[in-house]
């Protein structure tokens, strides 16, 4: 009697444990959306921004009686610049960090529209992008996105800090210029299907598979069923034809590259992009930024879409699979389109 309240006792602590936790993700995710504000588009002056963080420096290690000064000088200065209208060019600052289903697009999309209403003569869009690739369509998309700046001959600029591989690079190969840090990752100008088969797990325990299709080519290559030589020959088929048009894309934006070298699925760190006419210089994003900002107006747009409880829960466990998926990506240095 007494090991069976001992061993119930061990389950329903267990049971009690897994609710609790399953509670605990709910209210993390709850007050995560409630903190992120009501949906809109976000600007931030950075100018005024890396200003602020100036002051604060200079702040700190001034004497008091510096302090004091720069304070009456900086209030007199802000007063004349209120009153006069600021005429030099602007540079437009996005942040896109992709994902396997570049779920940022819908952001982007409202990022760019909101850019094309009032973008003048002279000023530029920056995108600050970091993107290990995806699922064929979903990039294609983001890349159209971008080209809607440049199709409306509005100067495109993409830096790389980290990654712009697979459909990374169709989204940066639409820009004038691509600016990367020495080490960033770019190219993988390939496609990739990677599908597992149990067909022989399935066999070997009686359970048979059926699939029932109508057209020729519905279904070729299948995860339950017995593959053929002619599935995977259609299945390779169909990775060519997006190949060529993934180097297509490239081919339209950057002419001077040879596809041939380059369109291997290899991909190259910044300096050796550089070499291969992937990139256009060696510079991180801060250092362009910070170039802009003596002649130029920076200001960072984000646009927050509100998602329901359901939809952040799914995105939690969905990121935490892609930083699996991610984290095996960098120990292979592969990233090819689809996933």
């Amino acid at each position: 009697m007494i090991e069976f309240l001992a061993g119930y006792g061990l389950f329903l602590l267990k049971v009690v444990t897994i609710v609790a936790g399953i509670i605990v993700v709910i209210v993390v995710a709850a007050s995560v959306g409630r903190k992120s504000g009501d949906e809109g588009l976000e600007v931030e002056n950075l100018n005024k921004k890396h200003e602020a963080l100036t002051e604060s420096l200079r702040g700190a290690i001034s004497t008091k009686d510096a302090r004091k000064k720069a304070a009456k000088e900086k209030k007199k200065q802000d007063k004349a610049e209120a009153k006069i209208e600021s005429d030099r060019p602007r540079s437009f600052v996005i942040d896109f960090k992709g994902d396997l289903k570049a779920s940022a697009v819908p952001s982007l999309r409202e990022e760019v529209s909101a850019i094309l209403d009032v973008a003048g003569a002279d000023d530029e869009v920056i995108v600050r992008l970091e993107n290990h690739g995806g699922v064929v369509h979903e990039h294609g998309l983001a890349a159209s996105q971008l080209a809607r700046i440049r199709d409306r001959n509005i100067p495109l600029i993409v830096c790389v800090d980290k990654v712009a591989a697979s459909g990374g690079y169709l989204m940066a190969c639409v820009a004038n210029e691509i600016h990367a840090a020495p080490f960033a990752i770019l190219g993988s100008i390939g496609v990739l299907a990677q599908i597992p088969n149990f067909h022989r797990a399935l066999d070997s325990h009686g359970v048979e598979f059926e699939q029932v299709t109508a057209g020729k080519y519905k279904r070729t290559v299948t995860m339950f069923g017995e593959n053929t030589e002619a599935d995977r020959a259609k299945l390779k088929e169909e990775l060519e034809d997006v190949h060529a048009l993934f180097k297509g894309a490239v081919a339209r934006y950057r002419p001077n590259l040879d596809l041939e070298k380059i369109a291997t699925g290899e991909h190259w760190y910044g300096t050796r992009a550089l070499e291969l006419g992937l990139a256009d210089s060696i510079k991180t994003s801060d250092e362009l930024l910070s170039e802009r900002a003596i002649e130029r107006d920076l200001y960072s747009l984000s646009y927050k879409i509100k998602q329901p409880l359901q939809k952040r829960l799914m995105a939690n466990i969905d990121g935490v699979l892609e930083k699996a998926d991610a984290a095996g990506w960098r120990r292979t240095f592969e990233s090819r389109l689809p996933r």
